[in-house]
């Protein structure tokens, strides 16, 4: 709430129900706040989503893009969508392979979805720095105008490199509990 009165209108979660239960009122109380689904999406979530986020940071499969093309056919506005890359290649991560991004981009066109951005969470291990300008080189190409990459721990490295989205929690709120 003092973020809110103070007038921070954006806002990230990654859980579904809880943002439901913390949101739903303060979204209808308002109307400036714009709330960012940031974590991994189901697509049996979608039909929560849609109506209380106004971007999704975590498009990440064919699947789940059919079913947000879907149901948003439900609603006034549409989602801004960013395409969830997986810039390490890391088998543990969700993401679509840069190798298959362009076909990707193009289905997700075709299925009249609002694709803003990508978004990357970057190996651990590494200089985080070589991940975020390879996904300045890839938002260029695509011709998307903002970026979702850095966290708490390489925000200013993610800012070097024309991040237009940052996902900072744990440096303003606290590490969860």
């Amino acid at each position: 709430m003092p973020l809110i009165e103070h007038g921070h209108c954006d806002f990230g979660e990654n859980k579904v129900q809880e943002a439901i239960e913390k949101w739903t009122q303060l979204k209808n109380k308002n109307k400036n706040i714009k709330l960012h689904m940031v974590g991994k999406l189901q697509t049996n979530k979608v039909k929560f989503v849609l109506p209380l986020f106004d971007f999704i940071h975590s498009l990440d499969n064919l699947k789940l893009a059919k079913k947000i093309s879907e149901v948003q056919k439900k609603y006034e506005n549409k989602p801004k969508i960013f395409i969830q890359i997986n810039i390490g290649n890391e088998l543990q991560k969700s993401g679509i392979n840069k190798n298959e991004l362009s076909d990707f981009y193009d289905e997700c066109i075709k299925l009249n979805l609002d694709i803003v951005g990508t978004m990357c969470l970057p190996p651990i291990d590494n200089d985080p720095s070589i991940y975020f300008s390879e996904m300045n080189k890839i938002t260029n190409f695509l011709n998307l105008r903002d970026i979702s990459m850095g966290m708490s721990d390489d925000y200013l490295k993610a800012i070097e490199h024309s991040s237009t989205y940052l996902r900072i929690g744990s440096k303003i709120f606290g590490a969860r509990s």
